[in-house]
């Protein structure tokens, strides 16, 4: 009898440790980190540099009426509807090819592998004043990423390929999008498979400490891959909630004391 009463509270506290708690859900908890907000402001200005299978929409303006005309010339959309959604500027947009090129109107290859947004807008300027224009002549060129997309999987609310078109991302408002993690996904250890020119690299953020807002992680790039893994408690099949594991504990229970008395009555 002994025995059985040690089992019994062993599967209990088992099943009772195995609760999912606010500390697995709630993010970026005070956990005793230092927080330098010197590194933090740093981490968040750093820019984005452009690779290969990135699309870009460039843009050619002038002030000038006689330099409109020419600059026109640049911009092969100019005047037809703009550009709804991602498709639409998979069509009107620069893809980077495998060398790192864009063909551009005019100008033709231009290399823009590894430049951040404005030096390519930087580039693209100075290459028109040099061939075509005055070097005093007023164009203003604009570049931005034809949508920052990504992929979301795992422990999450909704799984797939995401775009966003918007500048810049975190990685909470990149799970937000995807329905958020999950309470059984594991908040302490999200991965992020983020491309570079020699391959692809895997990457760790504890989003339930506030530490996470230093991290060069924090704010994803174009083609992030976001992975969830689920926690270790959810293998054991308890509940989420400490209702839920009771009631999971009340059928164990009831079917261990069944079992017992009709083998102690053989």
């Amino acid at each position: 009898m002994r025995r059985f009463l040690l089992g019994i509270t062993l599967i209990f506290s088992i099943l009772l440790s195995s609760c999912i708690t606010n500390k697995d859900v709630v993010y970026l908890q005070d956990k005793g980190t230092p927080v330098n907000d010197s590194l933090l402001v740093k981490e968040l200005s750093k820019p984005y540099r452009v690779q290969v299978n990135d699309i870009v929409s460039i843009n050619v303006k002038a002030i000038d009426e006689e330099v409109k005309k020419l600059v026109s010339l640049f911009n092969p959309t100019e005047g037809t509807r703009p550009a709804q959604g991602q498709q639409d500027l998979y069509f009107s947009g620069f893809t980077v090819d495998l060398h790192g090129n864009i063909k551009f109107p005019i100008l033709g290859d231009i290399n823009v592998l590894g430049y951040t947004i404005d030096e390519i807008a930087a580039k693209v300027k100075d290459e028109i004043l040099t061939k075509y224009l005055k070097s005093t002549t007023q164009i203003f060129v604009t570049v931005k990423l034809a949508g920052l997309r990504y992929t979301v999987t795992g422990e999450v609310g909704g799984t797939g390929v995401f775009t966003l078109f918007q500048d810049r991302v975190n990685i909470i408002e990149a799970l937000a999008n995807a329905g958020d993690i999950e309470n059984t996904g594991d908040r302490t250890d999200v991965l992020i498979i983020r491309q570079y020119p020699q391959g692809q690299k895997i990457h760790h953020i504890d989003l339930t400490d506030v530490a996470a807002l230093q991290s060069p992680y924090y704010y994803i790039q174009p083609n992030d891959m976001i992975l969830v893994k689920p926690l270790k408690r959810k293998a054991i099949g308890a509940g989420e909630t400490a209702t839920q594991t009771l009631t999971t504990i009340a059928s164990i229970f009831s079917v261990i004391v069944t079992t017992y008395f009709l083998a102690r009555n053989l």
